[in-house]
């Protein structure tokens, strides 16, 4: 009885460490990759929701809150930058910006950014 008790914690403590040593790789960074595929705001507008891209261009205007109008050679659209984001820079319609960002969907099923990084492009 002592025998099978002492393989039975024997069991237990070995499948806890394996558990404990296995969870590390189910913590894996399931978000975008650092760039989404290069894109415009065209190729933007008619991709899959959810997926990530990367465009450059310019924000030209505020529309409320969190939400700006960011613009290409190819066209206009909606984004919206949270305040962190910002890093406190100062970005102005004529700062070239190359944006990484999810495409979404609102409520009136119009397509927009989000925006998870934002570098000034020199």
């Amino acid at each position: 009885m002592e025998k099978a008790m002492f393989q039975w914690k024997n069991l237990l403590a070995l499948t806890t460490v394996g558990f404990l040593l296995s969870s590390n790789a189910w913590a894996q960074f399931t978000g975008p990759a650092a760039t989404g595929t290069a894109s415009t705001v065209a190729q933007a507008q008619a991709a899959r929701i959810n997926s990530y891209v990367t465009v450059t261009g310019h924000i030209v205007n505020h529309l409320r809150e969190n939400y700006y109008t960011f613009r290409d050679n190819t066209g206009d659209m909606r984004i919206e930058i949270e305040q962190p984001v910002w890093k406190n820079r100062q970005v102005g319609p004529d700062t070239l910006v190359r944006l990484q960002a999810e495409v979404d969907v609102g409520l009136g099923g119009n397509r927009y950014l989000w925006v998870e990084s934002l570098q000034i492009v020199k």
